[in-house]
């Protein structure tokens, strides 16, 4: 038998879910809670096995209580919000699943409240998409990232340029003077003019200006 926390601000979906939890004969309803901090004291008492939460609710939201209920059970979110910001964000903060309304059945819940109370994750059509096109975007920012370290590396090769000067001339291009970039840097203002004398010299330039336009314009350029 698992043993199932509700928390809902309607308590017309609460008495649905319990309805029909406590029918199953294999999941029970334990309590119900109307609002994430009346859900945090019963999590932390009862130590439900699954946990029904909803988003919006009064008081404190589902996202705001989830990172602490999931010390003491395990969460699967039931919401009718289907943003994917939301989805990503409760799905990063520890729950174990995400149904939508209108997407499931009752077969499909009780399915579910299974597979999250054994360990497993549980997402609902609209949930499982976003949760893959986030993987893809991640990817995608990963070898975004990743040609771009190349791209600058491949530069800095060519212009004969240390990690450090290059840190020191991007600092140049924001307008920063010699005593802020060794504070930023946590170095002397001696070695910022050492690091600069070098770059000017790899760059063919007699000053700040010139150095500045030579590597933005190299840069640029690929």
């Amino acid at each position: 038998m698992i043993d199932v926390l509700v928390v809902d601000d309607n308590p017309i979906v609460r008495e649905a879910l319990r309805g029909f939890l406590d029918g199953t004969g294999s999941a029970r309803v334990v309590a119900e809670a109307g609002d994430g901090r009346q859900a945090l004291t019963l999590a932390r008492r009862l130590r439900p096995a699954v946990t029904l939460l909803d988003h919006r609710m009064p008081i404190a939201d589902g996202l705001s209580v989830l990172g602490d209920l999931c010390r003491w059970t395990a969460v699967l979110v039931l919401t009718s919000d289907a943003d994917p910001h939301l989805v990503g964000e409760m799905l990063r903060g520890g729950a174990r699943g995400y149904l939508v309304h209108g997407e499931f059945d009752p077969e499909e819940l009780l399915r579910a409240v299974h597979a999250v109370a054994r360990g497993q994750g549980w997402l609902s059509a609209q949930a499982a998409a976003v949760a893959v096109s986030a993987v893809r975007e991640q990817a995608d920012r990963q070898r975004t990232e990743h040609e771009q370290q190349e791209q600058q590396r491949r530069l800095r090769v060519r212009l004969g340029l240390t990690p450090r000067e290059e840190d020191v001339l991007g600092l140049v291009a924001q307008g920063l003077s010699n005593a802020a970039i060794a504070r930023r840097l946590l170095v002397t203002e001696k070695t910022v003019k050492n690091h600069l004398h070098h770059a000017f010299a790899k760059l063919h330039v007699g000053n700040r200006t010139e150095a500045v336009l030579r590597w933005t314009s190299r840069r640029e350029a690929g």
